[in-house]
């Protein structure tokens, strides 16, 4: 097994994750709040493409998803375009909602789509490539997509969670 295909498989378990915990919720299910300053699934999943789509564009110079793809018009939501969540409070968490889930896992897909297709082109000696210099020490690119991968995962495993409380009983 190649890092390139260590990395697929990481992108490929986000996407089985997202869709265990999005496929068959209606929209008022996706927008379910355990309390009044906690997230949703639709949340969750969105802001987990939106950073995954923002990051791996931005390592791979191409343009995001959510904009190429006309998904910013989809979603329909209020915030700046290039939005992916960061510092959202629990009223720009209210904003997101969907009119299905196949809304937001027709998005995730998309962006699974361009990030396997970029990490694939990848080697090991690509990989020590500095991608961004703000942090110290400076992040590489390995770092950028384990960092991407960890991430996403945590955040699918919360919008699992909140799919078991709601489907319990």
């Amino acid at each position: 097994m190649t890092s390139a295909d260590l990395l697929a498989d990481g992108f490929h378990r986000i996407r089985e994750a997202v869709h265990q915990a999005v496929d068959g919720l209606s929209p008022q299910q996706l927008e379910f709040r355990l309390d009044a300053d906690a997230n949703s699934i639709a949340w969750l999943v969105w802001h987990l493409t939106r950073v995954q789509d923002d990051h791996i564009a931005g390592v791979a110079e191409v343009e995001q998803v959510w904009t190429s793809g006309g998904w910013a018009e989809r979603f329909e939501l209020p915030f700046g375009r290039l939005a992916t969540g960061y510092e959202h409070g629990t009223a720009d968490v209210a904003a997101v909602r969907v009119k299905s889930g196949e809304l937001l896992t027709g998005y995730h897909d998309a962006v699974f789509e361009q990030t396997t297709r970029y990490v694939r082109t990848l080697s090991d000696v690509d990989l020590p490539r500095v991608v961004d210099e703000s942090w110290d020490p400076p992040v590489t690119l390995a770092v950028r997509l384990v960092s991407v991968i960890a991430d996403d995962l945590e955040h699918a495993g919360q919008a699992a969670f909140i799919r078991g409380i709601l489907l319990r009983g």
